[in-house]
């Protein structure tokens, strides 16, 4: 990928530098998680809404130009957007982007890992909620296990490292299942991201919020874990074991919230722009793409939103505050 050292970095008002963007692609799903998206939900957006490749390359060169370093593609499940490889070789080849990386749910990775690694992608992040079939079935609607677990396979082979595997955990449900899955990515050289379940939508206030403080506590005795770094623009706190470098990241937006090094925006596959998870508020861009508005104005448009993001999310505060679903934000 293409470096560039003197653009001007966007800086939010509290002093954050804004390097990278969770871009979706669809905020459409094969799965129904539970925490994600009501189960039976079908009101997916028509894709003349969607913004195109060329919209959404040329939104991505503006922020680059601004600072933008980092592009994750999510959605919705990135890997149902049709040509999704042709996106991934343009946007790593924009100037100033040095990190491609995906998430995924998997169930089509296996058929589509070599072609990514190709096309510029760098790092994946995988959802693995449980390594029981039926519980799999439970969370996600469908038991989708083996696909995922052959998906991991093939991107192994295609030289995707570190692997990240990304676990919910959810009082009640797979919380009896951390050891399991800890002992999982230790023998496949994954790195595991337990995450907090977060109040967005109906689905995530249902959903069964486990402190993770205990946990990382329990599980750094049990493996000699240290404090330790792993590459990437998340918000994850990692443990790592010094003899090889497993490491468990730990992503708490509820026990201990990440705001103050926050350097992200997302953008949902309709063009607009969120700053926080946590707040409603919004920038709307696909009417500036597609009304013929010059770079001075798109730049301009993401100077005014970035200026726009909050301090820190109210989840704890405000639980009832943010009514989109996950999928429709972009993960």
């Amino acid at each position: 990928m293409k470096t560039s050292s003197d653009a001007p970095t966007w800086i939010d008002p509290f002093g954050r530098s804004i390097e990278y963007l969770r871009l979706s692609v669809t905020d459409r799903c094969d799965l129904r998680c539970g925490y994600c998206m009501p189960k039976k939900y079908t009101g997916f957006k028509e894709p003349s809404e969607w913004l195109t490749f060329d919209e959404i390359e040329r939104l991505v060169r503006a922020l680059a130009r601004g600072g933008l370093r980092k592009v994750r593609l999510t959605g919705g499940e990135p890997l149902l957007r049709r040509n999704l490889t042709d996106l991934a070789s343009r946007l790593s080849a924009v100037p100033g982007i040095v990190d491609l990386s995906l998430s995924t749910n998997a169930t089509r990775l296996a058929g589509m890992a070599s072609e990514l690694k190709r096309s510029g992608v760098s790092r994946l992040n995988v959802s693995l909620d449980s390594l029981k079939p039926e519980r799999v079935e439970a969370i996600c609607g469908q038991n989708v296990l083996p696909k995922v677990l052959d998906g991991l396979q093939a991107a192994k082979a295609a030289g995707f490292a570190p692997i990240k595997i990304n676990t919910v955990a959810m009082a009640g449900v797979n919380e009896d299942e951390i050891d399991d899955i800890v002992d999982y990515c230790d023998s496949q050289a994954f790195t595991l991201r337990l995450i907090e379940v977060m109040p967005m939508g109906d689905s995530g206030r249902n959903a069964q919020y486990l402190d993770l403080q205990g946990v990382r506590r329990r599980l750094q005795r049990r493996f000699g874990l240290v404090d330790g770094v792993v590459p990437g623009g998340g918000p994850a706190r990692y443990l790592c074991r010094p003899s090889d470098g497993f490491s468990i990241g730990f992503i708490t937006p509820m026990s201990q919230h990440f705001c103050a090094t926050c350097n992200r925006v997302r953008l949902a596959v309709d063009g607009t722009m969120y700053m926080c998870l946590g707040h409603e508020d919004r920038y709307e861009f696909r009417a500036l793409l597609r009304g013929n508005a010059g770079d001075a104005a798109i730049q301009q448009a993401v100077r005014q939103a970035i200026l726009r993001k909050p301090e820190r999310h109210e989840f704890r505060e405000s639980p009832h505050k943010v009514l989109r679903f996950m999928s429709a934000t972009g993960g």
